[in-house]
């Protein structure tokens, strides 16, 4: 009930030739978001909401990053 199966995380993939993972922040407010951005147009596709550390460990987890993603701008 209160101890249940941990559920493994599915794998998720992204074009790594023509996509950057990439922290955007805002430098007003302080609002962090975990995007890739494209190399060819620089539009960003957002994925999730960043509130501490630990959401940026699980964006690389789930897309398999190694390298700490740039912060932007």
């Amino acid at each position: 009930m209160f101890f249940g199966k941990k559920i493994k995380k599915e794998q998720k993939t992204y074009d790594k030739e023509n996509q950057k993972p990439v922290i955007r922040a805002s430098i007003c407010t302080g609002e962090m978001v975990a995007c890739f951005k494209d190399l060819r147009t620089g539009e960003l596709q957002e994925i999730m909401l960043v509130k501490d550390e630990s959401d940026i460990e699980d964006f690389m987890q789930q897309y398999g990053i190694t390298e700490r993603p740039e912060k932007i701008y």
